[in-house]
């Protein structure tokens, strides 16, 4: 008799089952089974036959992959290719086209996910007003790559209680995101590096569960499709430019080069090192796009005030200007931007890091005037000093879009 793929996982039957996709591939997944169901089909016999699991386990591998660890079944999916050597042209030239001059660390993120799935690592963010990007056919691809242990997530689903369809999966994909709310950043945020989870499924009881998912979020809002502030370092956003040429069968010519492409990867020596928790540092990944994102973020008070400040250095040539807050509450009035001396100070101790004169000292006040017209006077106080660097890399490309 043909082997029937059933198991035990402590007192329960699962049957091993391939459901067919509309692609024409096959999802492996368990299947609760009834013990009286597997007698009538096989005879009773048959159950002595079956593997016995004390119970479930999580241990992610694709060089050397194992479904039993001690006794235990492992529900890491392994992948349905194997690496040969073979021509990768197509993968390269589409992974140069995703990270731009990012390329290698492109491929050390893809390496890291392939070798060390356990390594955290930054949450990729792919965005673009533009459509026929390659945007959906990078994650296609990685589906592709990685087969059950990537997994679709909306932002609904993601915002929900229940999480039991991504606990145990390397790669979860948010496509068209647009993250409104702070709690989902800060969920996000804190899945991204933690490697505990509380699972919760519907009628179940919350377990707390090993967790090793990365992030990978697509949009086409380049400029607020999540809230993070100047501070943020897990965050690796990358503009995906217009493909040259579209061609109906590009995805599929990726796929004939996979099993050529995992060969390249567990041969190729990493271009970076392990320095931080997240491998990569924060100025590795650091990108005009990400650049945006935070300026954009920034409140409108923020905004208002270094675009002030910004004019005053213009118009007098400085490399520094000083402020006291009254000065930049006085200018802001002027704007009719409403906020008081307080978020002023904390503005720019707390989210500017700038610190004020320990005494009162003479500085030069700019004022403006009802004219619009700016001046700079001699003043006394406990001054702010701004430095143009500070602004213009902070602001100013935020400024002359």
């Amino acid at each position: 008799m043909k082997n029937i793929p059933y198991i035990r996982v402590g007192t329960s039957y699962y049957k091993q089952v391939k459901a067919p996709t509309i692609a024409g591939h096959f999802n492996e997944i368990l299947v609760h089974w009834n013990m009286e169901t597997i007698k009538q089909d096989h005879g009773k016999d048959h159950l002595s036959k079956i593997p016995k699991y004390d119970g479930f386990t999580c241990i992610p591998s694709h060089v050397n992959f194992k479904q039993e660890y001690l006794g235990f079944y492992n529900i890491y999916s392994p992948l349905g290719k194997s690496p040969k050597e073979g021509d990768i042209s197509q993968s390269l030239k589409f992974v140069e086209h995703i990270f731009g001059k990012h390329f290698e660390l492109g491929l050390d993120y893809l390496q890291l996910l392939y070798l060390k799935p356990i390594q955290v690592l930054p949450i990729l963010c792919l965005v673009s007003k533009e459509r026929s990007t390659g945007k959906s056919t990078f994650l296609k691809w990685l589906k592709e790559i990685f087969d059950n242990n990537l997994t679709y997530l909306t932002n609904d689903s993601f915002s929900s209680q229940f999480n039991a369809d991504c606990a145990n999966k390397l790669l979860i994909c948010i496509d068209e995101v647009l993250f409104n709310k702070e709690e989902l950043t800060e969920r996000i945020k804190y899945l991204s590096t933690t490697n505990i989870n509380k699972l919760e499924a519907k009628g179940k009881d919350k377990r707390e569960v090993e967790f090793f998912g990365k992030f990978i979020l697509c949009s086409n809002n380049e400029d607020s499709f999540i809230k993070i502030d100047s501070n943020e370092t897990r965050f690796w956003v990358t503009k995906v430019p217009i493909l040259e040429k579209e061609d109906t069968h590009f995805l599929e010519n990726l796929v004939k080069e996979i099993p050529a492409f995992m060969h390249y990867l567990s041969n190729r020596k990493l271009s970076s090192k392990h320095l931080t928790r997240m491998w990569f540092t924060a100025q590795q990944i650091k990108t005009k796009a990400l650049t945006k994102l935070v300026q954009n973020n920034r409140n409108r008070v923020e905004k208002e005030l270094a675009s002030i400040l910004l004019s005053v250095i213009e118009k007098f040539d400085l490399e520094t200007v000083d402020l006291c807050p009254m000065d930049a509450l006085l200018a802001l009035n002027k704007t009719r931007v409403r906020t008081d001396l307080t978020q002023l100070r904390r503005l720019l101790k707390k989210d500017w890091k700038m610190d004020n004169q320990d005494n009162s000292n003479s500085y030069q006040k700019f004022v403006i005037w009802t004219d619009g017209d700016i001046n700079l006077i001699d003043a006394k106080g406990r001054y702010f000093t701004i430095e143009k660097i500070f602004l213009t890399q902070n602001f100013d490309e935020m400024m002359t879009e």
